[in-house]
């Protein structure tokens, strides 16, 4: 599904979107918000680049970040559920991971997080290792896949 046909279907479904970024730095918000008409269906987005911006725009907690890092399904998990909680929108992509260059062994350079939080359904996370093609492709990668999960959320039967 591409980006007119998200915003499509989240207008047939009388749904509003809104994004939390990390890695991504509103890249997903700017390819939405690139077609015109955006606005019936984008409500926000937010770009939570540091942990304090995390905690103070999404709610995220400071003993999730301390437990697990930034770059975790949990941290994904609390920005998605804080996007949604916190704007008009009843589905919320997040993204948080390490673009690079740089990571470590245990965070390496191309794992980026996700959330996908709607209202009504369960959460979901997940982690997706995009390896290290560069700075620039890791982002377009995750920009890309938390589209995908976008449009999956708003295919029928696609998202319990």
């Amino acid at each position: 599904m591409d980006v007119t046909e998200i915003l499509q279907a989240a207008r047939a479904a009388g749904v509003m979107i809104a994004t939390a970024e990390s890695c991504t730095g509103g890249m997903v918000a700017a390819a939405l918000t690139d077609v015109p008409g955006s606005s019936d269906v984008v409500e926000r987005g937010f770009v939570t680049y540091s942990n304090a911006a995390k905690q103070e725009m999404l709610g995220v907690r400071a003993e999730t970040l301390a437990a697990h890092g930034a770059v975790s399904e949990a941290v994904a998990a609390e920005m998605a559920q804080g996007a949604l909680d916190r704007s008009g929108a009843a589905l919320a992509v997040s993204i948080t991971g390490i673009a690079g260059p740089g990571g470590s062994e245990f965070k390496p350079e191309g794992r980026v997080c996700f959330g996908l939080a709607m209202t009504g359904r369960p959460l979901r996370v997940e982690t997706v290792e995009f390896g290290a093609p560069g700075r620039d492709k890791v982002r377009l990668a995750a920009r890309d896949h938390a589209l995908a999960l976008l449009g999956g959320a708003l295919t029928p039967g696609a998202y319990p």
